[in-house]
């Protein structure tokens, strides 16, 4: 899909807007605990807003761009909740204040969004130099697949990046966080706080995941502007999602298993794909609206079956409420 400079600098300046509103509105005044009520509002004012988006695709590019755009956003969105487990983990590792959370993870997404612009582009620059490429990313997802399902029950870590180490050691950090400044002034001398250290970890951390998202979302879509509007759509509703679910998400006990099945099959795909355009007569291409479908029945069916578990565990007297969300103990 050809899509002109002006088409990117008005979407681009058009998300910066929705997410700058969304900054006035939410952390203007005194700091405050994100509540269930806001976070259900702005989940749905995102989603919505993607709807649209893929609706205005739909009416000037055609259904085929539009599909690929809901399969990109389908998969992107639903891999970022296991970016919520991680995220939850950071925040209790920080001991970040419940009232200061949503800002961390706003402008750490922030940093996730523009990072993954230039992973975005450098993907597609190499995908059209270098067709063998697709071979590659077909593997690297099958391979992480695996690497879910082996993990799958284990406890989760957080190993930290050469950013996060560097940024630890090179900025002069406060003990303590000072309200949500992320620098201060401490006997005539700028020293950063916390705050800004949990911001780098949250954004160079996404974008971690983004090795394993983008190739699975290049596997849909080679089209560069679609794979950088579902990211963006995708990561624009993640803080309001992490408050929504809260607790919840130690109970989809079975979403590893879903994520693993949508790369496997995304990875086969683009393996299947990359035959069938080196004229191997036996690989099919599969069609979009394929993919659409074992994408959003693998989330529901999964999501579902989580929830049932849990609820069955509740009965026969299982704590499924363990282990802990970390938000109700960070402070311990």
């Amino acid at each position: 899909m050809d899509v002109s400079v002006w088409a990117w600098a008005a979407v681009i300046g058009g998300l910066l807007v929705v997410l700058a509103v969304d900054l006035w509105i939410v952390d203007r005044g005194e700091p405050r605990e994100f509540s269930m009520r806001q976070a259900g509002f702005w989940v749905g004012f995102y989603v919505a807003l993607a709807a649209l988006f893929g609706i205005g695709m739909w009416l000037v590019a055609g259904g085929a761009k539009a599909g690929e755009f809901f399969a990109g956003y389908l998969t992107e969105y639903s891999l970022s909740v296991d970016n919520l487990f991680v995220f939850f983990i950071i925040m209790s590792r920080f001991a970040v204040p419940k009232a200061y959370q949503h800002k961390v993870l706003l402008i750490g997404i922030l940093i996730a969004l523009v990072m993954r612009g230039i992973f975005i582009a450098l993907g597609a620059a190499a995908l059209a130099n270098f067709s063998w490429l697709f071979y590659v990313f077909g593997v690297f997802l099958l391979y992480t697949a695996y690497g879910i399902i082996r993990q799958h029950g284990k406890e989760e870590e957080v190993n930290e990046n050469i950013v996060l180490r560097w940024a630890r050691r090179a900025l002069p950090t406060t003990d303590d966080y000072v309200g949500s400044k992320v620098t201060v002034k401490v006997d005539g001398r700028r020293m950063v706080t916390p705050m800004l250290i949990v911001m780098i970890a949250i954004g160079t951390t996404d974008l971690m995941f983004a090795i394993d998202s983008i190739p699975a979302i290049f596997g849909l879509t080679q089209d560069a502007f679609i794979v950088f509007t579902a990211n963006a759509f995708a990561l624009m509703g993640l803080r309001q999602l992490y408050f929504l679910l809260g607790g919840l998400l130690q109970r989809l006990v079975y979403i590893s298993y879903g994520l693993a099945f949508i790369l496997a099959f995304i990875g086969v795909k683009l393996l299947l794909e990359a035959l069938h355009s080196n004229h191997v007569s036996w690989a099919p291409q599969v069609p979009i609206w394929l993919s659409l479908t074992v994408i959003g029945v693998t989330m529901v069916v999964t999501t579902v079956a989580s929830l049932l578990k849990a609820r069955s565990d509740a009965r026969k007297g299982g704590d499924v409420d363990a282990p802990t969300s970390p938000q109700t103990t960070q402070q311990g």
